[in-house]
């Protein structure tokens, strides 16, 4: 009875130290393998490629350092193992050869998901030759060797494996059968250049009954700490040979020019404070320094329930308690988090972007320029046009009024022309306020659009005001019912209208706006002017109120067909301008003007050519 129970204890303690699982890949890391295939002979004397293959397929590595393979040799029936192992783990494979074996070769082997950039083979003493397989990688170099079975002959490997990498750059890593224990000679001096990646406790021979640990990953210490060790494991596969299979996955610091994905924009101008946003390629500790006078003596980061927001990809930062009136400078800062785990964090470069400026409004604001853009539907050719009609305009803010990002179907997608759109208009220098159109409410990411966009109030509706001008923005939906089938019932638009009735009556009533010298009235789907037979829900719920609304304009899209309507010729209580489509032959390009008790709006086409000077 006490000896079944030793046994079965001693069979727990092993478990502990095997892996049975292959843990998940972090995002933005790479993973590393090594295994001794033993010509893919298992422990049971049966060749099996296949076993091998869906070993590694499990294991799902970017690399995998191989040792032990032949080449066309007879005793594996002339088949060039690497290369059939390789077709099954669909991965790339470079051999090394060390020696000619059985009218065939015999040697080590990589398997990579990226072709190699160029590979490198060295020779290493033994009784039976060994040799040194290096291959370069676009960010890394990635290393394959098996050791001697003589002391003398492994350290004088050593030796010339440390004076092959030398002088490289980017990080190595080394894996293989090193053939020798954590506390051996070779071993110490292999740690003098290199830091262990494998967990030296975890043993890896033999695989039906491991006693020792002879296999190692290695990073070289030779470009300091370029990376970190998310994770390692030693898999428990007995069967397919006669080594166990081992990964390790890390996580490259990113270069700092590398860090940053988008320039910063700004948005909500509102109460005193302003948002920052923007986006980086890796997960990092962000913060704004800002200040007067040219000066960045204020630092301001992100904090929830005492807990720094950080380790994220995007960031939103809102600076609060700014001064009307004063021009602020700032800059946003990106520190690299590689790793991130409950009592051990590690940090790579810190990339500053460059130094930007944005005045904030006061009451006493009476100038200002703004431009109002519509319906680009993700057109870049478009944009650049526009870039080049505003270039040389001094405007203070930007309205994206809607079908701008059309139907976003993912991060990637939202994201990469939201950046795009406010580089053109210069967003890190003037707030933008991007209004929803029917077709940003369209698409997989379109409730997530919320997280990259600060809406005025933190709702896609709302009103603000700049100076002595108000602004009320209105968030009209979609363009059909709810109950229209391609929605699937997933849509309550009837009652964000309704929402959005109690709010214009408060708004119209409220005295900010009464107070207003100038008020302007946006949204995206025009109230006024549609066709008779077109679906108008807004009209019916806001058409009472807006009848005694003393708005100056009221600024429109969505129908790709630019349009004016004067006070009255559409039973309209304000004029009426719709802005064009995403053709350069139908867009247009709003710019309202305030200057002391005067305001403008002209109506531009993307040649800069003017379709409209209203004064309002």
């Amino acid at each position: 009875m006490k000896r079944t129970f030793f046994v079965f204890l001693s069979f727990l303690c092993f478990v502990s130290v095997i892996a049975q699982t292959v843990q998940p890949k972090e995002e933005n890391s790479l993973r590393i393998m090594s295994y001794n295939i033993r010509n893919c002979i298992g422990i049971d004397g049966k060749m099996d490629i296949q076993r091998v293959a869906d070993v590694i397929n499990e294991v799902a590595p970017d690399f995998v350092a191989i040792q032990e393979v032949d080449s066309a040799a007879t005793r594996t029936n002339g088949v060039y193992v690497l290369e059939e192992v390789a077709k099954k783990a669909l991965m790339h494979p470079s051999f090394a050869p060390a020696i000619d074996f059985q009218g065939g070769k015999y040697g080590v082997g990589l398997l990579s998901k990226e072709v190699p950039l160029n590979i490198r083979q060295i020779p290493l003493p033994g009784k039976e030759a060994r040799v040194l397989l290096v291959a370069e990688f676009d960010k890394c170099v990635v290393c394959c060797t098996h050791f001697a079975l003589t002391k003398e002959e492994r350290m004088e490997s050593v030796s010339i494996i440390l004076d092959a990498l030398k002088d490289i750059t980017k990080p190595v890593f080394l894996a293989g059968d090193m053939n020798s224990l954590y506390d051996s000679e070779e071993q110490k001096l292999l740690r003098e250049h290199f830091v262990v990646l494998n967990n030296p406790k975890q043993n890896t021979f033999p695989s039906d009954t491991p006693r020792e640990c002879i296999d190692y990953m290695y990073g070289f210490k030779n470009a300091g700490n370029t990376y970190s060790v998310l994770g390692r494991n030693v898999l428990n596969n007995r069967l397919g040979s006669d080594h166990l299979p081992l990964y390790v996955d890390v996580r490259l610091k990113a270069e700092q020019a590398d860090i940053f994905r988008t320039k910063p924009y700004l948005q909500n101008p509102t109460d005193n404070g302003i948002t920052v946003s923007w986006f980086t390629n890796v997960p990092v500790h962000a913060w704004v320094e800002y200040g007067t006078d040219g000066k960045l003596d204020q630092r301001k980061e992100l904090y929830v329930d005492g807990q720094m927001i950080c380790n994220n990809k995007h960031h939103k930062i809102r600076l609060t308690g700014l001064e009307p009136g004063k021009t602020y400078y700032y800059r946003v800062c990106s520190r690299e988090i590689t790793l991130y785990q409950a009592y051990k964090k590690e940090f790579g470069e810190t990339a500053y972007s460059d130094t930007y400026r944005f005045i904030m409004p006061s009451e006493s604001t009476q100038d200002f320029t703004a431009i109002i853009l519509n319906d680009i539907h993700k057109n870049n050719k478009l944009m650049a046009m526009v870039e080049q009609v505003i270039l040389g305009m001094d405007y203070d803010m930007v309205f994206f009024n809607g079908d701008c990002i059309d139907d976003p179907k993912n991060e990637q997608d939202a994201v990469g022309f939201l950046s795009y759109m406010n580089e053109k208009v210069k967003a890190q220098n003037v707030p933008v306020f991007y209004m929803r159109g029917n077709h940003e409410i369209r698409n997989a990411y379109s409730i997530e659009l919320r997280n990259l966009i600060d809406y005025v109030g933190d709702k896609t509706y709302g009103a603000f005001s700049w100076g002595d001008t108000r602004f009320v923005m209105l968030d009209c939906g979609e363009d059909k019912p709810d109950s229209t089938w391609v929605y699937y019932g997933l849509n309550d638009f009837e009652g964000l209208r309704l929402n959005q009735a109690q709010f214009l009556k408060q708004e119209l009533n409220s005295k900010v706006f009464k107070k207003a010298n100038k008020r302007v009235l946006i949204h995206h789907i025009p109230i006024y002017g549609m066709r008779a037979e077109s679906y108008n829900p807004c009209l019916k719920l806001w058409g009472d109120l807006l009848q005694k609304a003393p708005f100056n304009v009221s600024l429109n899209a969505h129908t790709h067909r630019y349009a004016y309507h004067e006070k009255g010729a559409v039973d309209n209580n304000f004029p009426v301008v719709i802005g064009g489509g995403n053709r350069p032959e139908s867009a247009t390009i709003m710019v309202l003007r305030k200057k002391g008790n005067d305001m403008t709006l002209t109506v531009l086409t993307p040649t800069g050519e003017s379709k409209l000077e209203l004064k309002l």
